[in-house]
């Protein structure tokens, strides 16, 4: 048997390599699903909450639509609210409990997170709304524009834009946080660790490996979350060709400060 600390790790790796690359494949499926599902989530309630409440519309439909919007956002608090390890819990158990529904734990996992995930974009995508310029949407209903179609003609893809981070910053938590799903048997990468190291009982080589793996997974999601963002930035330099003299001109964007020259 090894006796060194890197003896142990190469040893394990060897040893349980399939268990921590089975683990991180279905820690990356949870997390993508999750942040996938949950930015629709998100991205509907979102919607949902920033329609306007006409005074002199119609009663009824103005009473069903705070009543939604009540309906949104206590499940925006209540999720928010609770730990997900609790969320867990409850979902998967309490559905087994008392309506007898024994849910595989991958898809109670994907539908934990997506829900969860779903709650927190709801927020980010509203302050995203917000940011952008009002009167922006005020022309949109000027023309004609139905709700519906201001955000997602006009509105969204500027805010979509402008959340980049915000989204990227909750896809690597849900990588992280997907660890809490353990406690329902999902075979996460944490679950997994867990089989590893119960056998020699070196539960520091093992969770040594196991942070390194997080660490690998989340710096890569960050720098490809950052080619990303500034790949929608827009180049640095824009050439406008003049449609009278046929002569160009070249402006130059500082995006640090926002100015041109």
């Amino acid at each position: 048997m090894p006796d060194t600390f890197f003896g142990w790790v190469i040893f394990l790796l060897n040893e349980y390599g399939d268990l921590f690359i089975q683990g991180t494949v279905n820690t990356v499926i949870i997390a993508i699903t999750g942040t996938i599902l949950g930015f629709l989530i998100g991205l509907l309630i979102a919607i949902a909450r920033t329609i306007p409440i006409l005074k002199n519309g119609f009663l009824i439909k103005k009473i069903l639509l705070k009543i939604l919007q009540f309906l949104l956002g206590v499940y925006v608090e209540v999720v928010r609210g609770t730990p997900m390890i609790v969320q867990s819990m409850i979902v998967y158990y309490g559905a087994l409990q008392y309506f007898n529904i024994d849910i595989p734990a991958m898809t109670a996992a994907i539908l934990i997170v997506s829900f969860n995930t779903g709650a927190y974009m709801a927020e980010i995508i509203r302050g995203g709304i917000i940011s952008v310029d009002r009167g922006q949407t005020e022309g949109a209903y000027s023309i004609g524009m139905t709700h519906w179609q201001t955000m997602t003609s006009v509105v969204l893809p500027q805010a979509v834009r402008n959340i980049i981070p915000s989204i990227g910053n909750e896809f690597v938590v849900n990588i992280k946080d997907s660890s809490v799903l353990n406690v329902i048997s999902v075979a996460e990468l944490f679950f997994m660790s867990k089989s590893a190291a119960g056998t020699y009982l070196k539960y520091f080589e093992v969770f040594f490996i196991t942070a390194c793996i997080y660490l690998i997974l989340t710096f890569t999601v960050t720098k490809i979350l950052g080619l990303l963002e500034k790949y929608m930035d827009g180049p640095n330099e824009f050439i406008i060709h003049g449609s009278q003299s046929n002569s160009s001109a070249v402006i130059h964007v500082h995006k640090n400060d926002g100015g041109e020259k």
